[in-house]
């Protein structure tokens, strides 16, 4: 059974993607997942070759059939959401205001309501240079980011096992909402990118007490850490007290943000640069807290 390994962050914009896409050039035997279905982006680094695509469904919409519509409002006095009016005679639904609860449908006494599957998105199945890579997209202004979260962890996992792989490697959403509980829960280690400051120190513990909820094991890594030595001290010094281990401390470095803009991942840029050195000797640090477990 493959390993799943998520990286995930307190907010956007700290470097997951960036460590995410320089362990997918460093580690062998794995499959890549991108979870931050919301704003994905692992794919900018990665340039992924779509192999399938399918579409995503995770809600329903009422449809009205208007020729069977007599006009009785049933359905616009039960509707708690206000989603639906007359015009000339027959029932409309407003598919912004719909939350396809489907009590209008249960209630219409003609059948002239059906609850019809809503396409929110789509995910796929890619090969990259660095391997097989499971991603998506939600639609703009879509729900249930969560559900398409589990279903490309799903994806992954299906084909790492398929393949004989022996990690899953997860670039997870930020925050600790529901997309991030849907991409921890059960992973076998989160490894959670932190910065060094005060917005960095207190996204760290929220995080940190998100995975202690779900029983996850934890390891944290500090991206430019050089920028504030006392604010990284501090970190450490709070990770330590909790016994989750600082796996990396990573330098600032420009071939870091080159790479980005380049299109491709760090190790890729700059291998032998001083940020990529230190990505180096993390992914060993994991690899070894992993197989500890």
């Amino acid at each position: 059974m493959a390993q799943e390994l998520l990286v995930i962050s307190g907010k956007g914009g700290t470097g997951k993607t960036s460590v995410v896409g320089a362990f997918a050039a460093l580690a062998e035997h794995k499959v890549l997942a991108d979870c931050d279905v919301d704003a994905a982006d692992l794919h900018l680094l990665l340039s992924p070759k779509v192999r399938e695509a399918h579409d995503f469904s995770a809600s329903k919409e009422a449809l009205i059939h208007g020729e069977h519509c007599i006009g009785c409002e049933r359905c616009i006095v039960v509707c708690r959401f206000d989603a639906l009016s007359m015009v000339d005679g027959v029932a409309i639904v407003d598919p912004i205001a719909c939350e396809g609860c489907g009590v209008c449908a249960h209630i219409c006494p003609e059948g002239a309501i059906t609850m019809e599957d809503v396409i929110s998105g789509n995910w796929y199945l890619s090969e990259t240079k660095y391997g097989p890579m499971v991603h998506a997209e939600l639609g703009i202004a879509q729900e249930n980011s969560g559900k398409l979260v589990a279903l490309v962890r799903r994806e992954a996992k299906k084909l790492a096992q398929r393949a004989g792989c022996k990690y899953v490697i997860i670039d997870g959403p930020p925050g600790i909402g529901c997309p991030v509980i849907s991409a921890i829960a059960q992973v076998d280690l989160a490894l959670i990118v932190s910065e060094p400051t005060a917005a960095g120190i207190h996204d760290l513990e929220r995080v940190l007490a998100l995975a202690d909820h779900f029983g996850v094991e934890t390891a944290a890594a500090i991206n430019k850490y050089d920028l504030d030595l006392a604010r990284t001290d501090q970190i450490e010094e709070y990770c330590r007290g909790r016994g989750t281990p600082v796996v990396g401390k990573i330098p600032f470095d420009e071939a870091v943000v080159k790479a980005v803009v380049e299109g491709v991942p760090l190790m890729a840029y700059d291998p032998d640069g001083q940020a990529a050195q230190e990505m180096r000797t993390m992914w060993m640090n994991v690899v070894e807290y992993l197989d500890a477990l």
